[in-house]
């Protein structure tokens, strides 16, 4: 099964300083039909605009990754760490027991940005944040393992979650195909571009909720940057 959302039947809601997109329901919109899909809770299309950002404010139990699309993010949190992450970067934010932190554009640009959050396996834990490069060159024409919880991932940043996040930027033409299991829940998002999944058409911003097949091919009509969730 492949369910595209268009960008357009996204939850909105502007509060001036951030234009958010919301592909699950979130905070005012609420959409019953949208409230998960599987263990992934939330996914924010988010535009901050210059100086503009979250005061500090609590979380726990979660699982939070910030995928910067454009511009760039300032984390602090109650814990002491501190992060500028950059276009293509990723951050790591495991809510666990209870954390405190903040997110700030500081820059004279907008900055555009996912924001995903994961359902941990368990309750509880140490809090804890991470961030890290993930140039793109290195995903062209693959999936790169951005941040997981699943055995085998070393090298992405950790997550407490059966769940991984993925990158890649295909040329117009090229393909790539994944490989799930049907049980699992998989959730794509062009960043930019525009991509056939076996032949179903999805656009840029717009989600693709993906289960009951082993795998999906993903071909590329333009240029494309995409970000994936295959989760529990």
């Amino acid at each position: 099964m492949i369910d595209i959302r268009p960008f357009s039947s996204l939850g909105a809601a502007d509060h001036g300083w951030l234009d958010a997109r919301h592909h699950f329901s979130f905070a005012n919109y609420h959409d019953p039909e949208r409230v998960h899909w599987g263990a992934l809770r939330v996914w924010n299309d988010d535009t901050i605009a210059p100086k503009g950002g979250f005061p500090l404010h609590p979380h726990s139990d979660m699982e939070i990754v910030t995928y910067v699309r454009e511009g760039a993010i300032t984390h602090r949190d109650s814990l002491g760490n501190e992060g500028r992450t950059e276009a293509g970067d990723v951050q790591v934010m495991s809510a666990g027991t209870g954390i405190r932190h903040s997110e700030y554009n500081l820059d004279d640009e907008d900055t555009r940005l996912f924001q995903i959050w994961i359902v941990p396996d368990e309750r509880g834990g140490e809090p804890g944040w991470g961030a890290r490069p993930f140039p793109k060159a290195d995903r062209a024409g693959q999936f790169v393992t951005l941040a997981s919880g699943m055995a085998g991932d070393q090298d992405a940043l950790p997550i407490r979650a059966n769940a991984r996040v993925l990158g890649a930027t295909l040329k117009a033409g090229e393909s790539v195909t994944y490989a799930t299991d049907p049980a699992r829940h998989a959730y794509l998002v062009p960043a930019t571009g525009r991509v056939k999944i076996d032949g179903a058409e999805v656009n840029a911003r717009d989600g693709a909720a993906i289960t009951d097949l082993a795998s999906f091919t993903i071909e590329a009509v333009e240029d494309s940057e995409l970000v994936l969730v295959d989760a529990a």
